[in-house]
């Protein structure tokens, strides 16, 4: 297939930016996921996962026990009923998408194939920079952004408003298992405070094994806790540090800051997460890719274009095992 505008030496700027997107499309998910600590937890315990289709993303989880079981002696009859313990959670599929252009003018002006490279790898650094910073904004929504289009975030799969609304299609005003530990209108958190206020959410959030492993904090909240384990000389995760996040351990769970400059946690917002059970699935066909490459150029401006895309949403298995707390 043609194109207008080629280069001076030959070969589609399309040609090259298309296959140079497809090349680095593992590093941009790499970088996604690295710049944004909810999703680099939630990777390194495995629940970074690609689908392969489907109109919804189907995610199990069990809602009740086994009637079946009892305790019995000799010819005691065995309870045999049909016990329905396991449902699953429906996630519509999110898209998002970045173009990079070309106009005909740039091409002229980039002509060599220095500039060339120049041009793509500026054009692409800035788009792959831009879908990382909006994807990792949306890790705390609400799903209602951009007309009901941004994925499910933080903000409803771990609520401030746990008895109400519907996620995964479940209501959560019907169904106690669909809701999450909260607690709201605290007051304003202190050093002298946020140990309590911990404590309270690790006890209402631990099961046998299961506890939080991820604790992520806004400006405020992470001001506190510094302040508060600063006498005891705590010392930061060294490997997660290393990752670029700043950490502190509170129990066995990684204190990690996402406010400040570049953060998206909601201020004044503190989420305890247990990522075994958070997940970040991606379609297979569409995991930070070019959308039908070589195939997109204007019919009416002298302008080539490649668009980047993703699809797919965040999941949850399990609800009562993560919290929030949210100060005044």
């Amino acid at each position: 297939m043609a194109f207008p505008g080629t280069f001076a030496q030959g070969g589609s700027i399309t040609d090259v930016l298309a296959t140079t997107i497809e090349r680095r499309s593992p590093t941009v998910s790499d970088n996604v996921t690295k710049n944004n600590a909810v999703l680099n937890w939630i990777k390194k315990k495995g629940g970074a996962k690609t689908f392969g289709g489907g109109s919804q993303i189907l995610e199990p989880l069990s809602f009740a026990e086994n009637g079946n079981f009892a305790w019995y002696s000799g010819y005691d009859l065995l309870p045999v009923q049909a016990s329905d313990v396991i449902s699953a959670a429906q996630f519509p599929i999110k898209q998002a998408a970045v173009a990079v252009i070309a106009s005909g003018l740039e091409l002229l002006q980039n002509s060599g194939p220095e500039q060339r490279i120049d041009l793509l790898e500026s054009r692409i650094k800035v788009a792959e920079s831009t879908l990382r910073n909006n994807m990792c904004a949306a890790i705390y929504s609400d799903g209602t952004g951009y007309g009901g289009k941004q994925i499910t975030g933080l903000l409803s799969l771990v609520s401030s408003s746990p008895t109400s609304g519907i996620v995964g299609g479940i209501d959560r005003s019907v169904w106690a298992f669909a809701r999450n530990y909260a607690a709201t209108g605290l007051t304003a958190v202190t050093a002298a405070n946020i140990m309590g206020y911990f404590n309270t959410a690790w006890a209402n959030l631990v099961r046998g094994g299961d506890k939080p492993n991820l604790i992520v904090v806004d400006a405020i909240w992470w001001s506190a806790y510094q302040a508060a384990q600063q006498p005891l000389q705590r010392f930061y995760d060294a490997k997660e540090a290393d990752a670029g996040f700043s950490v502190i351990k509170y129990q066995t769970a990684d204190v990690v800051l996402d406010g400040g400059i570049g953060g998206f946690c909601p201020t004044k917002y503190c989420y305890f997460l247990n990522t075994d059970y958070l997940y970040f699935k991606s379609h297979k066909e569409r995991n930070f890719v070019p959308i039908t490459p070589n195939k997109r150029y204007s019919i009416n401006q002298d302008a080539e274009v490649v668009i980047e895309g993703w699809a797919g949403n965040m999941t949850i298995s399990n609800f009562m095992l993560q919290g929030v707390l949210v100060s005044n």
